[in-house]
């Protein structure tokens, strides 16, 4: 009896401290996401599902460390930045990251416009409507409460698996390409790959995740269980993005041998020949639900880590007259995000796409810094990384930053 009693003790402070992880993961599926997704599964099959691998024992690393950071130091990773790196490099990061958020969180609202025009709602009244829920649960909640709100809507994104088995995917097809891919040195695809990347390990979830563990209060004794967080949050963006292209592989790719879709709205329209009309309202629900979960979750985090940065106060705990500049910053962010997005024949396939391109490019810049202050002694104490956390962090940097010169090259040429 006292060991079962033990036993649900440590379950129910597992479910007190779940969080962070599980939040930042499911956020990270996002509409620019689901889009890259959507498109990689509609032009290349399930030849891209080989990338998520790599990308989620990533994802855990990176993840790992930011909470390890978060919870050793008490610090956000972008007040981090600015007492080890300086004002200067500070800033100029900070600008790339902001530029790309603002494209990141435009994306939420398109993903919200079109999700919504699937069951014929105008984006004129589902933008300005969402904008103004979104607005009134950061400005007018807490953290506790948007953390209940962001966990359930974290489970609605499972409806992506429902979308893909209606799909009625190829399950051998799908093995054979995880382990003998067909890998092209084409501009597409290896654009299509850092888009992956950079949407799976997206630069501005490694800030939410570090102040989302400081805002929750976890400290070192708490540490394995943040772990578990960490690994179910990770696993389930892998999870959601493996059934996204499997869903969108299994039908617009092989009935068409390649179907160009401009955004996920179109992925789901196209899905309602071909798995038929559950599925594609499915999978358009789905997109709406990680939309509007993205939409409050990203221009939080991208004003938190701008003020952390340069000494503001912030944090959704806080009211607005003891963080004035994070409540401000917050509201022009969504403010001009939705506002871009409600102008007719705005490019919503090209903010995407490249918002998600920008993340893969900015990423390394990003762990980077993160690599350096986590094994920095005077910053972690004993808590820095082990040898395994080194060689996956260094190898992931150099991937990418050979990724983008190559990509960078291409363009160019």
């Amino acid at each position: 009896m006292r060991t079962e009693m033990t036993f649900g003790r440590r379950i129910l402070f597992f479910l007190a401290l779940v969080g962070p992880g599980i939040i930042t993961g499911s956020v990270d599926n996002d509409a620019g996401g689901i889009t890259t997704y959507a498109v990689a599964g509609a032009t290349y099959g399930y030849n891209l599902l080989w990338t998520l691998i790599p990308s989620g024992v990533v994802l855990f690393i990176v993840q790992e460390m930011n909470a390890r950071m978060g919870i050793v130091t008490g610090k956000g990773l972008a007040d981090l930045i600015r007492e080890n790196a300086g004002v200067k490099i500070t800033f100029l990061i900070f600008v790339g990251l902001l530029i790309a958020d603002i494209g990141n969180t435009m994306t939420e609202f398109a993903g919200v416009a079109g999700s919504m025009q699937v069951f014929h709602v105008s984006k004129y009244i589902s933008i300005p409507l969402t904008a103004l829920v979104v607005w009134i649960l950061v400005v007018k909640g807490n953290y506790s409460f948007a953390e209940r709100i962001f966990l359930i809507f974290s489970l609605a994104l499972l409806s992506y698996i429902v979308s893909a088995l209606m799909g009625k995917p190829q399950w051998g097809a799908i093995g054979t390409s995880i382990v003998h891919p067909t890998i092209s040195t084409n501009f597409n695809y290896i654009s299509t790959v850092i888009g992956i990347v950079g949407t799976t390990i997206a630069p501005w979830m490694q800030f939410y995740m570090q102040s989302a563990v400081i805002e929750k209060g976890l400290k070192i004794r708490d540490y394995k269980y943040t772990l578990i967080d960490v690994l179910v949050g990770c696993l389930a963006t892998v999870v959601v993005a493996f059934f996204i292209i499997v869903a969108t592989g299994a039908t617009l790719y092989h009935n068409d041998h390649g179907t160009v879709i401009n955004d996920a709205k179109d992925a789901a329209i196209a899905l309602k020949p071909m798995a038929g009309a559950f599925a594609s309202q499915v999978f358009a629900f789905g997109l709406y639900i990680a939309s509007i979960f993205s939409a409050t979750i990203l221009p939080v985090a991208t004003a938190f880590y701008v003020c952390e940065a340069f000494g503001f106060e912030a944090g959704i705990e806080k009211k607005w007259k003891e963080a004035p500049q994070f409540y401000v910053l917050y509201t022009i962010i969504l403010v001009l995000a939705a506002a871009i997005i409600m102008i007719p024949d705005a490019p919503l396939i090209g903010i995407t796409l490249w918002s998600q391109r920008i993340n893969g490019i900015l990423l390394p810049v990003v762990l980077i810094a993160m690599m350096l202050l986590v094994n920095n002694t005077r910053v972690m104490g004993k808590y820095v990384n082990k040898r395994w956390n080194n060689i996956i962090g260094w190898l992931t940097i150099a991937i990418l930053v050979v990724l983008s010169i190559v990509l960078l090259v291409m363009s160019v040429g």
